[in-house]
């Protein structure tokens, strides 16, 4: 095994389930992260889905380390897109920064969601997944920040140094599940975070407000701290439509899907399509392409944003495949592919 693959095989667990060191495996063990009351989703240490596990062994986390058959990714895979935002907007105004990372503009108030400005998706800086292309807004370039959404813990979708830098920059407030302020506490003090439980609804002003729904994923920082912090999808209410965003999920026989479409109607939607193979390992965790678009059909949304693609590579898949996968899911649900697009970074949504 060259360094480079050692390096990738040291770093995968703890990106795709939670790794060996960080945060101390015994205090996670204890619920270090979140102590409460017993619900349908929370057994008084660990978080789950009602009704749809999600857990992999150790051995299939191993046999996927050492899968054969992964495609290559380039090393640098640049956008076509770069976006300076504007101070702020009236209308709606959608960026992909990249990977699941977005900057929501409504009614006056900049919001970012799960944002990732590091250049590794992983504990460490020299090993894990690197990004292939610049985030499609420069950190500098971002407007004053009034909110940040982070809707799970791992690392591709709650990075420590990029809440810590907002913080400094800009004291947004910051909302996220349960158990996931202890993380970012424990990082720096100074990030001071609301937590919130499926079904709550969070206001975040001029009209503006973030409903945390149930979706189909789990947690982990560490492979002591397995599902001690609670995931969701956002349903966020704006004076220009309703928006659902999904930082992960899997597809789990549209249940979520279903069940959320009388939260609508949806504007848009906010999908993730990558990281899905080899499905035997990742069809409980993340939808392929296929899957969004039918989750995308059962949600009722106006349109859609494809995601979680092309910025690090977390499985097999290659590169552009999402985005090919995703036009022939279209065409082959009847929809118009302008409905449905596979962002890259740097691309705008706007009203």
């Amino acid at each position: 095994m060259n360094r480079r693959n050692f390096l990738k095989f040291l770093a995968a667990p703890f990106v795709l389930a939670g790794g060996l060191f960080g945060s101390s495996p015994a205090k996670a063990a204890r619920g270090a992260y979140y102590s409460g009351p017993v619900s349908d989703h929370f057994d008084g240490t660990q978080f789950f889905n009602p009704g749809f596990p999600t857990d992999k062994s150790r051995a299939d986390l191993f046999r996927f380390m050492v899968m054969e058959g992964k495609e290559k990714w380039p090393s640098s895979w640049p956008s076509p897109f770069r976006d300076v935002p504007p101070a702020s907007s009236r209308r709606l105004r959608v960026t992909l920064i990249g990977h699941a990372s977005y900057l929501v503009q409504v009614a006056g108030l900049n919001i970012l969601l799960d944002p990732v400005y590091s250049e590794r998706c992983s504990p460490f800086t020299f090993a894990g997944p690197k990004r292939v292309n610049p985030p499609g807004i420069a950190f500098d370039d971002l407007p004053k920040i009034h909110a940040v959404i982070v809707t799970h813990n791992h690392y591709d979708h709650l990075d420590t140094d990029t809440l810590s830098r907002l913080v400094a920059r800009d004291a947004p407030r910051i909302v996220t599940p349960l158990g996931n302020d202890t993380i970012m506490r424990n990082h720096d003090a100074a990030v001071q975070a609301e937590i919130h439980d499926w079904g709550d609804r969070v206001e975040l002003g001029a009209g503006v407000s973030a409903m945390l729904v149930p979706t189909a994923h789990w947690s982990a920082r560490t492979l002591g701290d397995r599902r001690k912090a609670l995931w969701a999808s956002f349903v966020i209410d704006t004076p220009d439509g309703r928006i659902y965003h999904v930082g992960d999920s899997g597809f789990a026989n549209g249940m979520n899907f279903r069940a959320h479409r009388e939260l609508g109607p949806f504007r848009l939607a906010l999908l993730p399509i990558g990281a899905y193979e080899p499905r035997w390992f990742m069809e409980t965790n993340h939808m392929n392409p296929a899957d969004a678009v039918e989750a995308f059909r059962l949600l009722g949304a106006q349109h859609a944003i494809g995601h979680h693609w092309g910025t690090f590579q977390l499985t097999a898949e290659a590169v552009e495949a999402p985005e090919q996968a995703l036009a022939a899911a279209l065409q082959a649900a009847d929809i118009a592919a302008e409905r449905f697009v596979a962002f890259r970074p740097g691309q705008v949504f706007a009203l």
